[in-house]
């Protein structure tokens, strides 16, 4: 990013039973000194409060895939998180950075998704995953600036996921790790306003989305089996062809039947049942950071 930052958003709360993102946000609310920096504002948004205060990942639809450019042009859409997409979007005109706190049932550890591949964001994530040895960093399958997520407002910025962690449940170690790469985010952007020399790596592993999996389903599209006991909780591990993937309800093993080594992430997600989703297969890749 040539030009200075000058407004950085904190998102929290944008599925109502991740409390990650939700008690960072209020906690961040009540001491407004932790996330404030010299030479830029920081905002602080608490994205679905009905969806909060019913502890539910949404009420009418998932926030986090209402951000279309279309979606928030059409007066048709009227549902209450299409009418929150359209208040979150106008507040966040003129951010520059966009940091979206989530949390997910599977063992993603802690994990970056930029918003877009771009050079900042590249930079940004070698820079974190340098300070913090346990980051790690996957790129969406829709990774542009219209894509539907929250994160696609703003060119830079990110979706922080952290995990396992159950859903409406406060785990007090990923809160922490949460709250950890927040501020290193924040110091980051301020040395670069400020501009100081930053050691950033030259090159960057990322998990490159390839493919989505659903789960094994009979003809009448009902669930069949579930995730095989070898891989549960084996995010960001190898997968190899013919290894287990999944166990049919007759007991039958279900392998991995593509050429080539994946590595799943968000492996039986909680929220993704509804949305077919097992798991999804990236390719790890090696990438030059842009200077």
């Amino acid at each position: 990013m040539s030009s200075p930052i000058r407004r950085v958003a904190i998102v929290g709360g944008t599925h109502g039973n991740e409390w990650t993102g939700v008690y960072l946000v209020k906690q961040f609310q009540q001491f407004p000194k932790m996330i404030a920096r010299s030479s830029f504002e920081t905002i602080t948004i608490l994205a679905n409060p009905k969806a909060i205060a019913a502890n539910c990942r949404y009420l009418d639809r998932d926030l986090n895939r209402s951000f279309a450019s279309e979606d928030l042009a059409n007066p048709n859409l009227q549902g209450y998180e299409d009418q929150r997409a359209k208040e979150i979007a106008a507040q966040l005109r003129g951010v520059d950075v966009i940091l979206d706190l989530h949390s997910t049932t599977s063992n993603m550890g802690l994990t970056i998704l930029p918003s877009t591949p771009d050079a900042f964001n590249l930079r940004l994530s070698a820079y974190l995953s340098q300070q913090h040895l346990d980051v790690r960093v996957a790129l969406g399958m829709d990774c542009t600036q219209d894509a539907p997520m929250l994160r696609s407002r703003a060119q830079s910025g990110c979706t922080i996921e952290v995990g396992a962690v159950a859903q409406g449940v406060l785990n007090a170690h990923f809160l922490q790790q949460t709250e950890q790469l927040v501020y290193t985010i924040l110091d980051y952007l301020e040395a670069l306003n400020q501009g100081k020399s930053l050691t950033v790596p030259s090159s960057l592993t990322l998990y490159q989305a390839i493919a989505v999996v659903d789960y094994p389903r009979d003809a009448t599209g009902n669930l069949a089996g579930c995730i095989h006991p070898q891989l549960q909780f084996k995010d960001y591990e190898p997968l190899h062809p013919n290894d287990p993937m999944f166990l049919s309800f007759t007991g039958e093993t279900i392998p991995y039947q593509g050429e080539s080594t994946v590595f799943p992430i968000f492996i039986n997600e909680a929220a993704y049942y509804e949305k077919g989703i097992a798991m999804i297969l990236t390719e790890m890749r090696q990438v030059e950071c842009p200077d």
